[in-house]
């Protein structure tokens, strides 16, 4: 897996312009918290969020939001953070920046992060972050600024149409602001969400997933603004991509069966987000708040020993399903 490469950026002050910059990223981050979380309420249809704000030694801090027990959700988190300080080395190179300083990094960044897991195993489970992140020298100077994110699907039954309409919203959002973003970070979540572990096992039916994407980079060309716009607009995505499937699997009814699978499966989710994912780990380099850095795993989950299942059962056709695949055409994306 690779991410697109620009020329090693010059050094630049931390002038008026960056600061603006920061404060314009911070207010970003928190409308699209407050957007995601208006339709997470809605989509749960009787649970509440509880919210904790907290800071972070070393600078910064978050608000994290959480839903517990809710009506649709069984666990539903979002958070936001602003966050500044030191790296150190072996995460500030883990990171891929431009810049990183033997011994320590400065570093901002700031996002906002969701997961979501249903009750009922007819209901996918859905994760999304998106974030703003800088490196500078120890003189101040911003050796590298980029942006990151994506969204992806995690279903426990066979529904290829939810998968193939999650799949044609996002290409949807993407073709408004470069006609080759969905064909370049579908792949790039297809080779990233996997248990390496497990032989390349597939969290997931995928999504989109991008880092390092900067601003005049060779391969896009966009400024600052429009990639902001674009980052803007998966974090907004879940409405059109993910909101029609719970409201059409909502009622749908299930037995033990489908439920057992379903924790087996969440099983494997933890095992990814504890043992790969960049976000977990970033957080444990950096003394994150603890609650919000595993706010993404879910109340209850399972692990069956060496499970086998029968060809032709749900469970057989869904982790073939989970196999990499296309789940659009190119003409899904029009508008």
């Amino acid at each position: 897996m690779t991410s697109a490469h620009a020329s090693h950026p010059s050094p630049v002050p931390v002038a008026a312009s960056t600061v603006s910059r920061r404060a314009e990223a911070t207010r970003w981050i928190a409308g699209l918290h407050d957007e995601l979380t208006a339709l997470f309420g809605r989509l749960d249809q009787g649970g509440t969020f509880i919210e904790d704000r907290w800071e972070r030694p070393g600078g910064g801090g978050g608000v994290s939001r959480v839903l517990i027990e809710g009506t649709t959700f069984e666990k539903a988190g979002i958070n936001r953070s602003v966050v500044m300080g030191v790296l150190p080395e072996l995460a500030a190179r883990r990171l891929g920046g431009h810049g990183a300083a033997s011994g320590g990094t400065d570093f901002f960044v700031t996002g906002v992060s969701l997961v979501a897991h249903p009750r009922s195993p007819m209901i996918p489970t859905v994760h999304l972050n998106v974030r703003y992140f800088e490196l500078m020298d120890q003189e101040g100077n911003i050796t590298d600024a980029w942006f990151g994110g994506g969204t992806d699907l995690t279903p426990f039954y066979p529904h290829r149409d939810d998968v193939a309409h999650f799949h044609a919203s996002l290409k949807r959002a993407c073709d408004q602001h470069h006609p080759e973003f969905y064909a370049r970070y579908k792949p790039w979540c297809d080779e990233y969400f996997v248990n390496v572990h497990r032989e390349n096992e597939a969290r997931g039916a995928g999504g989109v997933f991008f880092d390092h994407v900067r601003a005049g980079a060779d391969d896009h060309g966009l400024t600052v603004d429009q990639l902001q716009a674009f980052v803007s607009d998966i974090g907004r995505v879940l409405r059109d991509a993910y909101g029609p499937l719970v409201d059409r699997r909502r009622d749908e009814p299930y037995g033990e069966r489908e439920r057992d699978f379903q924790l087996w499966r969440r099983g494997r989710y933890v095992e990814f987000n504890l043992v790969h994912d960049r976000g977990t780990m970033f957080g444990l380099q950096t003394n994150a708040r603890i609650e919000s850095v595993l706010m993404s795993l879910p109340p209850l989950a399972g692990w069956k020993y060496a499970p086998r299942f029968e060809s032709g059962t749900f469970e057989s056709e869904l982790l073939d399903m989970l196999r990499p695949q296309a789940w659009v055409t190119a003409g899904d994306g029009a508008s």
